[in-house]
């Protein structure tokens, strides 16, 4: 019988980083205040201003389901809707939580390629008069790296973000892979510069155990915003364990420290499993993603090997790289990948 492998179905498969696991054994040392008032809380709060160089509140989640979803409830009234490419994690992964977290708020998918926002989509819904029978957008979700592995640089950003602002829309970025956007040479600091309202940045993804860092840059959404976390389900009483890890991830002095390095990895291992993909490869690689395509029957021979990847929104085949993927995995994995073409082939 063959073992399934999930190495790379996604970068969720992979355990916690060890400066993850030694944090979290630091932080379980003794008592401490609950519901986020911790000094564990607080210092990983410190260390993500230092990083972003913001003045913010921050927040810990245990997902990010939750974190995109009530981030998009302070932006959004239950009678308005959201921005976001059509493709987008909120759109299509989210199971209508954004709309059960905010009594109703809609989505409104915009199309573009490779999981990046097209400018003439965006000015077209910006543009979309206000009227009775729908509902009106009232915010702007972007995303990077996109959920096809590709990352907007900062002038891109800019130019969705800047005519959203200028109609007095809010703007959430969901982070859930930004380490891999910064590893690829994104300015983390970029996120205050643009005009972000909420980010969510992402820890799970990168290599923690569950956690979410949610990042409040508009002093507008600090009134009450715990008893709003709390209304939501989502203020947890033993914070500092959702905090901790953020200690072993970022560094004191403001450095993105194994956070960014180790998603460094995943990219680099991304681009060697690309470059001995025997499939042709449908969109850029340029964080720790490749999507390729094959057919059903290569797929299930692959299967059959024992690995187990996904078939993505566009078809294609999702092959993910994680912190601890080795180049040994993927050189294992690049051997059957060539098996199977050569099957297909003959």
């Amino acid at each position: 019988m063959t073992i399934a492998r999930y190495d790379f179905a996604s970068d969720n498969v992979a355990g916690a980083m060890p400066e993850v696991m030694e944090a979290l054994l630091a932080a379980n040392a003794g008592t401490a205040s609950g519901y986020g008032t911790d000094h564990v809380s607080l210092a990983a709060g410190e260390r993500i201003r230092a990083a972003l160089d913001v003045d913010a509140e921050v927040r810990f989640m245990p997902s990010g389901t939750a974190a995109n979803a009530f981030a998009l409830t302070l932006l959004a009234s239950p009678h308005e809707a959201v921005l976001a490419h059509e493709h987008a994690h909120i759109c299509t992964d989210e199971t209508g939580a954004p709309g059960f977290f905010g009594q109703g708020v809609g989505l409104i998918g915009l199309s573009g390629a490779s999981g990046k926002i097209e400018q003439a989509a965006l000015e077209a819904a910006l543009a979309q008069p206000d009227v009775s029978y729908r509902q009106p957008a009232a915010a702007l979700s972007v995303t990077t790296a996109t959920e096809y592995g590709t990352v907007y640089s900062e002038a891109a950003l800019k130019a969705l973000i800047d005519p959203a602002k200028a109609k007095g829309y809010g703007v959430h970025l969901d982070g859930a892979r930004l380490a891999n956007a910064v590893a690829a040479g994104f300015d983390l600091k970029a996120v205050g510069r643009l005009g972000v309202d909420i980010l969510v940045m992402g820890g799970t993804k990168a290599g923690s155990t569950p956690t979410e860092a949610v990042v409040f840059l508009n002093p507008e959404h600090r009134r009450r915003l715990d008893a709003r976390i709390k209304h939501a389900g989502q203020l947890i009483s033993k914070g500092r364990f959702l905090a901790a890890p953020w200690l072993g991830l970022l560094d004191e002095n403001g450095g993105t420290g194994p956070w960014a390095a180790r998603a460094a990895h995943a990219n680099a291992m991304a681009q060697k499993l690309a470059a001995l993909m025997p499939y042709p490869i449908a969109h850029p690689v340029e964080a720790n993603g490749i999507f390729v395509t094959m057919s059903d029957a290569a797929l299930d021979l692959l299967r059959g090997e024992g690995w187990f990847v996904y078939r993505f929104l566009d078809g294609s085949a999702r092959f993910m790289c994680s912190w601890a993927t080795t180049p040994e995995m993927v050189e294992e994995l690049g051997a059957a990948l060539r098996r199977v073409a050569a099957v297909e082939a003959a």
